[in-house]
């Protein structure tokens, strides 16, 4: 049968699929748009199916404040190109999801996968929109932060961002303060808060790779253990937020520049979640 241009892009209009695709749509389910819908459903899935291995190296992290900043979620969406990444369409999408995040509190990534909108589960959703873009799309992190106080810092290419909160605030503004410790955490890609919240894996490594280093420098087996764990400290100097030297004043560490700020502020965690 004949498919006019009108029904084409009235097609294109409810799906945002391409001309063509629609067309051939609209030309295989004999002009059922219902029909032409699922067809280009399930190009989308199959696209998705077929993009599986691709790496999502580009994209964009969202984050949302509640009225009064006690609250933070940040989702980041990832996509194969950067031409996708800025895409107003695919900006868009990444705002849906972090908006449905908001409202609706998902406990995890798979939880958000499993929502409604517009119908459909986000996981076919996102679907839909690698049928239409024709390359991967995935949400590669999902984290909800709750403090006394949470500061957000989106760094300007909007690929990394970062939910760090705050006790002992008080009345008092730490703006500011919470501002650079933000982008501390950006910049210096701490692992921990403090020693205790550093995975024994991660401890474990760092142990091995200490007594290596003494081995290689010839030290006597029976003391690398003790050398490994001496090490440890330059460790939790380098990658534990409130011990790191603060990268505007080394001559403080996080805690006391805290600390110096107001008497008993401190930080109780952060997120930090980056695109690539």
């Amino acid at each position: 049968m004949s498919i006019s241009a009108q029904d084409v892009n009235k097609l294109r209009t409810m799906t945002g699929a391409g001309m063509m695709d629609c067309k051939k749509a609209l030309t295989e389910a004999n002009g059922d748009f219902e029909e032409a819908i699922t067809i280009l459903r399930k190009k989308g899935q199959k696209v998705s199916a077929n993009r599986a291995d691709r790496t999502t190296t580009e994209g964009a992290v969202h984050i949302h404040l509640n009225s009064d900043a006690t609250e933070g979620v940040v989702i980041a969406l990832g996509c194969e190109t950067d031409f996708v990444g800025k895409n107003e369409d695919f900006l868009n999408l990444g705002r849906e999801l972090l908006a449905l995040a908001v409202a609706q509190k998902p406990a995890d990534k798979d939880a958000l996968h499993a929502l409604t909108i517009k119908n459909l589960s986000v996981a076919d959703y996102i679907t839909e929109y690698v049928g239409k873009i024709g390359e991967k799309i995935e949400v590669t992190n999902y984290e909800v932060l709750k403090a006394e106080k949470v500061i957000s810092y989106l760094h300007s290419n909007n690929k990394v961002g970062v939910l760090v909160g705050f006790s002992g605030v008080g009345s008092n503004d730490i703006t500011e303060v919470g501002k650079d410790v933000a982008m501390q955490i950006a910049a210096m890609k701490p692992v921990a808060l403090d020693k205790e919240g550093v995975d024994a894996s991660i401890l474990e490594r760092e142990i091995e790779i200490g007594k290596e280093q003494a081995r290689q420098e010839g030290k006597p087996e029976a003391m690398l253990e003790k050398i490994a764990m001496g090490k440890l400290n330059k460790f939790y100097e380098d990658f534990t937020l409130l011990n790191q030297k603060f990268v505007k004043d080394n001559g403080v560490t996080i805690r006391q520049l805290l600390e110096n700020t107001q008497k008993g502020l401190t930080s109780t965690g952060f997120f930090r979640i980056s695109i690539g």
